[in-house]
């Protein structure tokens, strides 16, 4: 069986436990090793690693990287997860759980250009590099091995240990045949893991799993399915293509597919956007429409700015709130022409925050652009608008000035409506 060790990147047609050329236990063996071409690469609790590689002191502390009290965890270094904090939890309940943890603001600039660094390491690799987050991506190395002198395998053997000595931070690979086994199989080995899942052994692999494994599959599909009698996916693989259609409707016979381990998605280097957005967490509950305002206003000039950033324009908007008892609340309209203006954002939706804001108290509020449009459709005017050709030339003025002189250069007036708690 074809084996590899990772620190040396030794190789032998015959599995070994510790490697003959350096010792290392770092090991992996499975006869499709040097044939497998799709990977899955993730960085290991990415925020909570490059806090903890800037700080070392803290090498040995649980990390929590998060907003305040009132926040979530953004992420958590394997030291706090072990104490049961999660991502996404409520940053009282991870305080809870782990009262030492040390707690770190974001700096969503710094992560962002560290996964580049990576990123850029990952494109000497294939041309065929997929982003799925800003730490992670699926690869394609078909066809590479004349360039690099060796399989797959071995090259990101050697990619994981150049990330760690010079980015210093740790990722996990998952080799498979397929995009899903591949993800599948990063999370499989982690932290600094390598996992190799094979074709001919990914329905037996996968078939004493519970359903909640399969990517897609939330809490509320798992729930549906286990109700319908299937706990495992080797229940849901049995399903033949018409009977999976005719209980779970048109994404059935998909859905019964990749519980086999099928996966026919290629690795697309340009993933299109679907979605931006931008929210914030109040640090004390809000009730009042008026005080909920000021924040959405702020918000949709976020918005805006991230639309700009990625050449994209708003056909939709969605809004989104969270109540004090971790309910969400989404509303969505669409736009009569596409739009990169706040004004324009804000004024879409006003009147959902208005149809929401009945007493209830919310503990966040989010403003999301969703479906997109290319940039060039923006703010053309019509019969209906023509000025919005010139509120455009406006707000591109007031970004220029804050851009030389800051954000405070010029604020609209319902920006400053700051209420107790906000």
């Amino acid at each position: 069986m074809p084996a590899l060790c990772r620190d040396c990147q030794h190789r032998a047609e015959t599995a070994f436990t510790r490697c003959p050329a350096c010792g290392s236990r770092r090991t992996i063996a499975h006869p499709d090793l040097f044939r497998l071409t799709v990977a899955h690469v993730d960085c290991d609790a990415f925020y909570a690693s490059v806090e903890k590689r800037d700080r070392p002191e803290l090498l040995t502390r649980p990390v929590i990287v998060g907003g305040g009290k009132r926040g979530v965890v953004a992420a958590c270094c394997y030291i706090a997860r072990t104490r049961g904090v999660r991502s996404a939890m409520p940053m009282f309940k991870a305080l809870a759980a782990c009262p030492d943890a040390v707690v770190i603001k974001p700096d969503i600039a710094k992560y962002v250009r560290e996964g580049r660094r990576i990123r850029t390491m990952m494109e000497a690799l294939t041309p065929l590099v997929q982003p799925m987050s800003i730490d992670e991506a699926v690869l394609d190395l078909a066809g590479t091995e004349a360039l690099h002198g060796a399989p797959p395998a071995v090259v990101l053997a050697r990619f994981a240990l150049a990330v760690e000595r010079e980015v210093g931070v740790t990722v996990s690979v998952g080799l498979a045949a397929n995009r899903l086994m591949a993800k599948l199989a990063a999370e499989r080995d982690k932290p600094r893991g390598f996992a190799v899942i094979g074709a001919d052994e990914a329905a037996a692999w996968l078939a004493p799993q519970p359903v909640s494994v399969l990517p897609g599959v939330g809490p509320a599909l798992a729930k549906r399915l286990q109700a319908a009698g299937f706990s495992t996916l080797g229940q849901l693989a049995s399903l033949a293509p018409r009977e999976a259609a005719q209980r779970f409707g048109e994404d059935g016979p998909s859905l019964a597919a990749r519980a086999r381990g099928e996966d026919a998605r290629r690795v697309t280097p340009d993933r299109e956007t679907k979605s931006i957005s931008a929210e914030t967490t109040f640090e004390t509950d809000i009730a009042a429409r008026e005080a909920l305002e000021a924040p959405l206003w702020r918000l949709c000039e976020k918005l805006a700015r991230r639309l700009k950033e990625k050449d994209l324009a708003a056909a939709g908007v969605t809004l989104k709130l969270k109540t004090a008892g971790f309910a969400t609340r989404t509303r969505a309209a669409r736009l009569p022409q596409p739009t990169r203006l706040p004004e324009v954002l804000f004024a879409a939706a006003r009147p959902m925050l208005a149809k929401e804001a009945d007493g209830t108290a919310f503990r966040l509020i989010g403003i999301g652009a969703q479906p997109l449009a290319p940039a060039d459709q923006a703010d053309l005017g019509d019969l209906a608008d023509p000025e919005a050709p010139k509120r455009a030339a406006r707000w591109a003025a007031v970004e220029a000035l804050r851009a030389r002189f800051g954000d405070d250069a010029i604020v609209k007036g319902r920006g400053l409506r700051k209420r107790p708690g906000e």
